[in-house]
């Protein structure tokens, strides 16, 4: 297992869009794994990439007992929303209720290159579309209502964890998992 720092709100990483994955080699596998055993850890239901300092579209998921990953998603949204209680491992102990699409179908690629098809509605959906946020930069703070929003952004300024030192990003002697150089 390896488990791996999660980056907490103020990392500009998060607030990074990701690259796309050109390259699925074991280098990408073992990022793979990371996030599954990572996310598993922290009692997550989904992590990205960006949460762990890699500018990548990955992101794994827990929902319903069923584990798994997406690498480059495209979403299709329902027209029907859903409104509910939403959190974040990179915002921990927070929880507001945010409005989503209350289906999705997303379209990417598994570890190996293999074309898959996630279709979810509820807490998948919810946990698809708060992940593809995450590589594009955005955090579920940024579509609460005004009001939630402010005190949103109050308690992270409060919570313990807050204004902790990134951790420190080492340069890899390795290949970049396949972004584009």
């Amino acid at each position: 297992m390896s488990i791996q720092p999660i980056r907490l709100f103020g990392d500009p990483v998060l607030r990074t869009k990701a690259e796309p994955v050109v390259t699925f080699d074991k280098e990408l596998r073992g990022l793979v794994k990371d996030l599954t055993d990572t996310m598993l850890e922290a009692g997550g239901v989904g992590l990205a990439a960006p949460q762990l300092g890699v500018s990548l579209r990955v992101f794994t998921y827990d929902v319903d007992d069923i584990v798994g990953h997406l690498i480059n998603p495209t979403l299709e949204l329902s027209e029907e929303e859903q409104f509910g209680p939403e959190g974040c491992l990179s915002i921990p102990g927070l929880e507001y209720d945010c409005r989503r699409a209350f289906g999705v179908v997303a379209k990417g690629f598994n570890e190996y290159g293999d074309p898959v098809t996630i279709e979810g509605t509820e807490l998948l959906a919810r946990a698809i579309q708060h992940e593809t946020d995450h590589l594009d930069g955005i955090l579920f703070v940024d579509r609460l209502d005004r009001e939630s929003r402010k005190a949103a952004m109050k308690a992270i300024r409060e919570a313990e964890w807050a204004g902790e030192k990134p951790p420190e990003v080492k340069v890899s002697p390795h290949a970049m998992f396949g972004r584009a150089t």
